[in-house]
């Protein structure tokens, strides 16, 4: 029976943005104070409706929930169903979390077409929990494409050097190059199953030779959206072009569709493929660990070492994802969500360096500490956090990760434990040179420590940071029964 529930909290969080796109698009272009307060209420309402989502969610319950159906083509077995698990709302809830900081990233930093970037926002803020929340294969491609126009918008008219244009059309074609035989292999499953509902499809059975097409046909997709190396090219150049809360965006969330994508589909719908294949994701992992890491140590854009850094631990994810056990499953999801905050804030670190002073190349910062020292309080912790410092959380993930691994191939956690090493010698040096040494007074010689207003967006990441690495249960204990679930269907 399907039917409409009105008091679902998660139709109020994905219609929220929504309302806010039509209100600002009502406010006049020049009325710039209106166009932030309206953005960022609406931002802060979408935020509360998910932590409603996150205190009615039953943690006991391996099913979906706050489920609704809407009739979309009935007539071609088509429903618009949405619908969250204990894999999917943190990514709700980190989507949430995150368009507020980048409203308020942007506070003083955009100066021209503010309406149309603040719609740009929301928009992308819809798309991303429509990605993260229907249960329909074919809904799930359209918004996972439609995630593209609004940041190629954000890259293309608001990123910060001559080169965004190029970046802007790279990050588009090949993220749109790889989902178009996503698109192909949708096509295939529902002239075969005649649906394309999640819960039906998990449960439909492909021949071995059907699975490895199709396991490919997403592969390509998701492979290019995490980014797994030899398909990370985009990344750097849309991380250097990209406005600082494009960036913040797109290294929290963006990212971790390709993730989402893997555990929604590859592995309960191609659990023969994804065994096979897993050889292959290890070694391209363990090459993306140890190779972007070594390439973030010669980068000389702050930027860029930190993209680099989130291709080195993106590998840390597919690792964990599919190593096929709890513990490496788990491990995977909080990395990613540990990700979304350290990135971030790590993001918003050169943001603030890049509005005072117009340059990101490294040699122009030394000594900071002496003139900004609770920008390196900041900066000092989120390093330590990207690390992997124990009580921090991508410790967390991290540990998890390798216990997963662990219990398959002891060879491979060892080539993957060395990725934390790595990390902690390109974070270090970073933070070493940025903060320690000589102040060059020919080249900067005007100060200014962290507002009030950045001040205030650091505390909660850094809180959120915290809280994940000293008590993970609260989010462990949510993710752990669909987790038993999803195993179920792959063995």
């Amino acid at each position: 029976m399907y039917y409409i529930e009105f008091l679902n909290p998660l139709i109020a969080t994905s219609i929220t943005p929504l309302i806010g796109v039509a209100v600002l698009l009502l406010i006049e272009e020049s009325n710039e104070f209106w166009c932030r307060q309206i953005a960022l209420w609406f931002a802060c309402l979408t935020f509360l409706f998910s932590l409603l989502l996150w205190l009615q969610f039953d943690s006991n319950s391996p099913f979906f929930q706050f489920v609704s159906t809407f009739l979309w083509f009935p007539y071609l077995n088509f429903y618009y169903t949405i619908g969250i698990d204990g894999i999917s709302i943190f990514f709700i809830l980190l989507t949430a979390f995150l368009i507020i900081i980048c409203v308020l990233i942007s506070w003083s930093s955009i100066y021209y077409n503010i309406r149309d970037y603040l719609v740009c926002f929301l928009l992308l803020e819809f798309f991303l929990i429509q990605v993260f929340s229907v249960l329909d294969m074919l809904l799930f491609y359209i918004y996972f494409e439609s995630v593209l126009i609004p940041m190629f918008l954000i890259i293309g008219i608001w990123g910060s050097r001559q080169r965004k244009i190029r970046a802007a059309y790279q990050f588009f074609l090949y993220t749109l190059i790889g989902s178009l035989l996503m698109l192909l292999g949708i096509l295939i499953i529902y002239f075969q199953v005649g649906s394309t509902d999640f819960q039906i499809l998990w449960y439909s059975l492909f021949s071995e030779t059907k699975q490895l097409i199709l396991w490919l046909a997403f592969f390509a997709s998701f492979a290019i959206k995490i980014p797994m190396i030899p398909f990370h090219i985009w990344l750097p150049e849309a991380h250097a072009e990209a406005p600082t809360a494009g960036s913040v965006i797109l290294a929290g969330i963006l990212l971790k569709m390709g993730g989402y994508g893997f555990l929604r589909f590859s592995l309960p719908m191609f659990p023969w493929a994804s065994v096979y294949f897993s050889p292959l994701i290890f070694t391209l992992s363990v090459v993306a660990v140890i190779y972007a890491s070594l390439t973030t140590l010669r980068q000389v854009d702050l930027k860029k070492i930190i993209a680099y850094s989130s291709v080195s631990h993106m590998g840390f994810v597919t690792i964990g994802i599919f190593s096929l056990n709890l513990h490496g499953l788990e491990g995977s999801i909080f990395l990613m969500l540990s990700h979304g905050l350290v990135s971030s804030a790590l993001f918003f670190c050169v943001g603030i360096l890049y509005d005072r002073y117009k340059t990101r190349i490294i040699k122009y910062y030394t000594g900071l500490i002496q003139v900004m020292p609770l920008y390196g309080i900041f900066f000092l912790f989120f390093t330590f956090a990207n690390i992997g410092f124990p009580g921090t959380s991508s410790f967390i993930g991290e540990i998890l990760v390798l216990l997963g691994v662990f219990q398959i191939n002891t060879v491979l956690a060892f080539f993957a434990s060395l990725g934390m090493i790595l990390g902690a010698a390109y974070s270090i040096w970073l933070f070493n040179r940025i903060s320690f040494g000589s102040l060059k007074l020919n080249y900067l010689s005007i100060y200014q420590d962290v507002s009030r207003r950045e001040f205030f967006i650091l505390i909660p990441i850094t809180g959120l940071i915290l809280w994940m690495g000293i008590y993970p249960n609260s989010f462990l204990n949510n993710i752990h029964c669909s987790l038993q679930n999803l195993l179920e269907l792959i063995f």
